[in-house]
């Protein structure tokens, strides 16, 4: 089985839970404390292995590519201020080792259809597809997500899907799974729906943004056809693949902020303001005041 190095980052969508903020900027370059979700991705992707970074994009995303290009004049004028560690920050956004590449969506037609656009640089490879919405935020010293889901397709050499359990009351908003027991923290999935209402769903584990997905998938992407709501569904192409080919259920050990979510985002964002290695002392005593 093929090292998985490639990852799929779908940044097309436009962000409409964030208006006005994401009128002229990519959703995905809303910072927690001094950080774009996107960087954050991009981090634990590289942490899991990852060299080539594949970035399915829209009209107005242009900010993406530039973030990780390299900012000439911003840099001569920190290096001529002596402002060293902001000059490395702004360096060291990815190794040099990591690549960029970046694919237009030419049409906004679903995850389904942002992902089968990676079809020419993927191929048959094995690869990641990460959702920046989907903040993940593992425990001290532990691996990340990407990092327990890559481990795992090293052995089990299946593709995977991370999910963890909601109130069942929004199943509608997520790709449910059923399936049953395999391994500690593992299930044998035996179905997917996407986004089934309360009272039809299968159970209440939701499929979250982190996949590892066999290349065989592109061939049912371009066989499927439109699902909900009119688009190419993802959750319809595992559905269909996992007839031939068999699929994981991966409780991952880690926390999950939505952060396509107002709420979301600022959780995550008190949580790395208290844990920010310059502030996070002072802001915590601030947050303390609040609770008098």
């Amino acid at each position: 089985m093929a090292k998985i190095t490639k990852a799929v980052f779908p940044v097309a969508g436009l962000g409409s839970r964030f208006l006005p903020a994401t009128k002229a900027q990519p959703k995905e370059m809303l910072t927690v404390v001094d950080k774009p979700l996107i960087q954050y991705a991009v981090e634990e992707a590289v942490a899991a292995g990852i060299t080539e970074l594949i970035f399915i994009t829209g009209r107005n995303k242009r900010a993406i590519e530039d973030h990780f290009d390299t900012a000439y004049e911003l840099e001569a004028e920190l290096a001529a201020s002596n402002k060293t560690a902001l000059l490395e920050s702004v360096r060291n956004v990815i190794p040099k080792s990591v690549s960029c590449i970046y694919i237009r969506q030419p049409a906004a037609l679903g995850l389904g259809h942002a992902v089968l656009c990676a079809k020419p640089v993927v191929g048959d490879s094995p690869f990641v597809v990460i959702l920046a919405d989907d903040f993940m935020l593992a425990a001290p010293g532990q691996p990340n997500t990407t990092e327990q889901m890559v481990k795992l397709f090293e052995t089990e050499h299946a593709s995977m899907v991370a999910v963890q359990d909601v109130p069942r009351e929004q199943t509608r908003q997520y790709g449910i799974v059923s399936g049953t027991p395999y391994k500690e923290r593992l299930e044998r999935m035996s179905a997917i729906v996407e986004k089934p209402s309360p009272s039809e769903a299968l159970s209440t584990l939701a499929v979250v943004g982190r996949y590892v997905l066999d290349g065989k998938i592109f061939s049912y992407l371009e066989k499927i056809g439109k699902g909900s709501g009119g688009e190419i569904q993802l959750t319809d192409a595992i559905a269909a693949m996992m007839r031939d080919h068999p699929y994981l259920a991966y409780r991952f050990d880690s926390t999950r902020y939505d952060c396509g979510s107002k709420l979301g985002y600022l959780k995550a964002s008190v949580v790395l303001g208290m844990q920010h290695q310059e502030i996070g002392t002072e802001f915590s005593s601030y947050l303390r005041t609040l609770q008098n």
